[in-house]
């Protein structure tokens, strides 16, 4: 579905994104861990078109992303939830969903909807209310479902965790989880909750320094030492 080959992109010279390859499948949950300024961040707005690349490709079902404007790159399927949740403070939670699916058509909105809503009742319940009063937690789902508000083909959530309490970051992680095993969507996920986030996942890629330094499936990337010791604090003694 999505293929990106030696990506570089680079802010007043400096490479944030050096070389980067990787690829997700229909119907996969994969997840890029890394350290802060590893240059995750940038890689989901590279895809998104909010920042040009310096060379490489990027193919959406046989798209050439880099020649599309970010909006059409929307239209095609591609939901990005940023990093800092970035809800319309003044607008209802309503109005925010509503946001989310300019691309969805009238049938499919209020499908989907309805599937927002049983995924996250508070929703429902805070339809009326400005998103700028939500607590941290609503506002991330908020986010989260004006992403699936548009019924997108890959839905790219960018830290969802953060700021969050433990807690609401279970349910948050439980929700993510769920769209993917109840409704077969693909998933891009960037995580500072490693072990959290690699369980979720087929298939994971660690960047480092705007570097894949190592990828693999779940098991493999939490077996090696490199992760065990760098992310997970196992095996320092």
């Amino acid at each position: 579905m999505l293929e990106i080959s030696d990506l570089s992109v680079a802010y007043g010279g400096l490479h944030a994104l050096n070389g980067v390859s990787l690829t997700v499948n229909k119907g996969q949950f994969v997840t890029v861990v890394g350290p802060n300024g590893a240059g995750k961040s940038t890689l989901f707005k590279t895809i998104s078109g909010i920042v040009p690349s310096l060379g490489g490709t990027i193919r959406f079902e046989g798209a050439d992303l880099l020649t599309l404007p970010a909006d059409r790159r929307a239209h095609l399927g591609i939901a990005h939830v940023p990093e800092g949740r970035q809800v319309f403070r003044t607008l209802t939670v309503r109005e925010n969903l509503e946001m989310g699916a300019y691309t969805a058509s009238g049938t499919q909105w209020r499908h989907t909807l309805e599937r927002i809503h049983t995924l996250f009742p508070i929703l429902a319940e805070r339809a009326g209310q400005l998103a700028g009063t939500l607590s941290g937690g609503e506002q991330q789902m908020l986010a989260i479902g004006r992403g699936l508000a548009s019924a997108p083909r890959l839905l790219m959530l960018d830290e969802p965790s953060m700021g969050l309490a433990p807690a609401v970051t279970d349910t948050i992680f439980e929700r993510i989880s769920q769209v993917h095993r109840e409704d077969g969507l693909t998933i891009l996920l960037v995580e500072q909750r490693v072990a959290e986030a690699l369980e979720l996942s087929d298939h994971g890629y660690v960047l480092e320094t705007g570097r894949i330094v190592l990828d693999g499936p779940y098991q493999t990337l939490l077996a090696d030492d490199r992760v065990r010791r760098s992310y997970l604090g196992i095996g320092d003694g």
